[in-house]
């Protein structure tokens, strides 16, 4: 085959094959079977081979392509990708309306233009994404991010065989409109330019099969279909996501091409090669939008992806652009939601978490129900009035809704099944922090003591610290985040979090979720002086931490859970903690008085509960073979972390310090030291590289 010939086919092949994409995915019809689509791609892929030079980016074989990236790139959006206010009700709705028409100071109703007042979507339970095409070539794909900047994930969009890769040629698109009984000529169809919008979403029958095979791994099964969708979008390699045959609707055009009206952008988007939604209809009636989103509230299991509402929008564009935005979402649109996925369940206590700026929050702790594809076992109660309105008690069996498939809320008591032993809540008068008086403020309960959140979050950051549990990724924000949230109020709360729990919240996921609770569940297992050190006692840092641990070994107390810790220094008395070498009377009497804290008993009783075990310690008699020699680490080890290192040197005895002196025995250094070790060079103390510690101490 000459070049000529090669290049003349592989244009018909590849009009031939978007042809048939455009029937299959656009118009619904399959006009030749997939084995004989997949043998028109083979012949075009075998041609591309052979002669490269005209291989083009909109080729069908370029679905899948590149190598794995290493990060996903920041693009900005032309105009924000906002998001809808939402509508549970026809309530909701007509209040929506009404605020809309006061805003534009007239009637909203039909134009007489033959196009309906309102247009009515189903509103796909995927995720939102933006398209950029240049001279009918796609050449950029992106996802909402924060709505003015999202992520490069254009090879990932790609793989969708639902996204043409280039538009229709203009006098195809002309034609398809005929068909549509519209009149092209009002249109440019031939856009230099043109952004789209639109959703990418997994369908359930896909959802079924990657958890069969999810399941023939041993690996975890899905919660639902939206994360799958959202997670194969930003997967570094494109053949990760083509494996999970994603699916996708365009519903919006950011590009003028003469539409008036968005029911125009439909057609449009239909004509020049997009997939859009079939059971979208325009309506003229509040009625006839109520009548919409009913019917597929009934009937939406017989459709084959996930829907979680509609999306009803202000059809003419010139009335749409004039209501604007109100917040960060527009006035001419509105998502009316699907009543909340609901379940039952039974309020196992109603505990009060103190937050960050020291507001006292009622948080029901229930036992654990699936909502919304998520396990859920805390909701809010918001303040003392809401839990008066919902007379809500410990022991009721309520209804949780996730609202928007977002927050779980309990929305009602079931009431005729009480028994008689519920317990009715009382907010407390005073601080279960610091004891300081409680004091109203509108619907909120405060502590009096205006330092009370912050000393309080000052603890579970202290807590969760490297030394002390060393729970990564779960910084300062997270904690703010989970006391803003009322899940936590100690940090024995944290280790009774569920995933679900945490997933729900905006801007976690599955995923993150998982990855978080993972962390915390393989720290519950800790060694008795960083488990000490953890607990915050005033005048306990790490060195006097050890100190203790060692004295507790040394009175043969056998330690394996926070409770044996209790009962150990609570046979300890002030003398026996001040005769403890390098204890002074200060510290003994800090000790001695924070295991007596009923509010410290409690917390450690908490913390057995919720599954923390010591590590067994291992008497100091064994530990003598470095003992009374002090360390200092300085620079970088490649092989252990600092932490590791001082626990492996405590562990045989030796004594850590931060500072070189004229007693230090030994400086370890590693990669990059600093001053520390020109000190150790002046004062002439023994220098150790990482492989001379690792002999010395006996490790390979």
């Amino acid at each position: 085959m000459t070049k000529a010939e090669a290049k003349n086919r592989i244009e018909k092949l590849k009009k031939e094959i978007n042809k048939y994409r455009y029937a299959y995915h656009v118009l619904d019809k399959e006009l030749i079977s997939p084995e004989a689509l997949d043998s028109l791609k083979k012949e075009l892929f075998n041609l591309e081979y052979e002669f490269p030079e005209f291989l083009t980016p909109d080729s069908p074989t370029q679905r899948v392509e590149g190598k794995p990236l290493k990060s996903f790139k920041k693009v900005s959006h032309e105009r924000p990708m906002i998001s809808f206010d939402d509508a549970f009700s026809e309530e909701d709705m007509s209040s929506w309306f009404s605020r809309l028409e006061n805003f534009l100071g007239r009637k909203v109703e039909n134009s007489g233009k033959n196009f309906a007042t309102f247009y009515c979507e189903l509103k796909i339970d995927g995720l939102a994404i933006e398209l950029v095409y240049e001279k009918g070539v796609l050449v950029q794909g992106s996802t909402r991010g924060n709505g003015t900047v999202g992520e490069d994930v254009t090879q990932n969009l790609r793989t969708i065989e639902a996204i043409p890769l280039n538009l229709l040629p203009p006098e195809e698109a002309a034609l398809n409109l005929k068909k549509m009984g519209v009149d092209p000529r009002k249109y440019n169809l031939k856009p230099d330019h043109l952004v789209v919008r639109g959703e990418a979403f997994l369908t359930k029958n896909e959802f079924e099969r990657i958890n069969k095979e999810q399941a023939k791994k041993g690996e975890k099964i899905y919660a639902n279909p939206r994360n799958i969708a959202a997670g194969s979008i930003r997967q570094l390699d494109p053949k990760i996501t083509a494996s999970r045959k994603l699916d996708s609707f365009q519903y919006a055009l950011f590009t003028d091409l003469g539409q008036e009206f968005h029911e125009e952008e439909h057609l449009i988007l239909k004509a020049l090669g997009f997939k859009t939604n079939p059971h979208n209809k325009g309506v003229n009636s509040l009625k006839k939008v109520f009548e919409f989103r009913d019917y597929w509230a009934d009937h939406r299991g017989e459709i084959p992806y996930e829907i979680d509402g509609t999306v009803v929008i202000i059809n003419d564009n010139e009335l749409f652009e004039r209501a604007g935005v109100a917040g960060k979402a527009p006035r001419g649109a509105i998502a009316y939601k699907f009543s909340p996925k609901e379940a039952t369940t039974r309020i196992l206590d109603i505990k009060v978490q103190v937050g960050r700026t020291g507001v006292l929050t009622p948080v029901a702790e229930m036992e654990p129900v699936v909502v919304g594809g998520v396990t859920i076992s805390h909701a809010t109660l918001h303040n003392e009035d809401e839990v008066k309105r919902l007379d809500v008690r410990v022991g009721d069996t309520v209804i949780v809704s996730r609202a928007g498939d977002v927050i779980p809320q309990i929305t009602s008591v079931l009431k005729d099944l009480r028994t008689g032993n519920e317990r009715p809540f009382r907010m407390p008068s005073l601080c279960p922090v610091d004891g300081g008086r409680v004091v109203k403020e509108g619907a909120l309960s405060k502590c009096s003591n205006a330092n009370c959140g912050a000393k309080h979050k000052e603890s579970l950051y202290h807590f969760v610290s490297r030394a002390a549990f060393d729970i990564r990724g779960l910084g300062p924000k997270i904690i703010d985040r989970f006391l803003d949230e009322g899940l936590i109020s100690d940090a024995a709360d944290i280790f009774e979090l569920k995933e679900g729990d945490i997933e729900v919240l905006q801007r976690f996921g599955e995923k993150s979720a998982e990855n978080l609770m993972k962390e915390v569940n393989e720290k519950k297992k800790i060694s008795l002086p960083r488990f000490l050190y953890a607990l915050g006692i005033l005048h306990i840092g790490e060195e006097t931490a050890i100190v203790l641990s060692h004295e507790i070994s040394n009175f043969k107390f056998q330690i394996s859970k926070p409770g044996d810790v209790l009962r150990a220094f609570s046979k300890m008395s002030l003398d026996d903690l001040q005769n403890i070498s390098d204890i002074g009377p200060i510290v003994a009497k800090s000790v001695h008085d924070w295991f007596r804290s009923e509010k410290n008993i409690k917390f450690l009783e908490k913390l057995e509960k919720s599954g923390v075990e010591i590590e067994k310690i291992k008497p100091s008699e064994k530990n003598k073979k470095f003992r009374g020699q002090t360390f200092v680490l300085t620079g970088t080890l490649s092989s252990m972390s600092r932490e590791e290192a001082k626990d492996i040197l405590r562990a045989v005895g030796g004594e850590i310090s931060e500072s070189v002196s004229s007693k230090t025995s030994y400086v370890v250094a590693g990669d990059n030291p600093g001053s520390k070790l020109d000190k150790a060079k002046k004062l002439g103390i023994k220098i150790l590289n990482e492989g001379e510690l690792k002999k010395l101490i006996g490790r390979k």
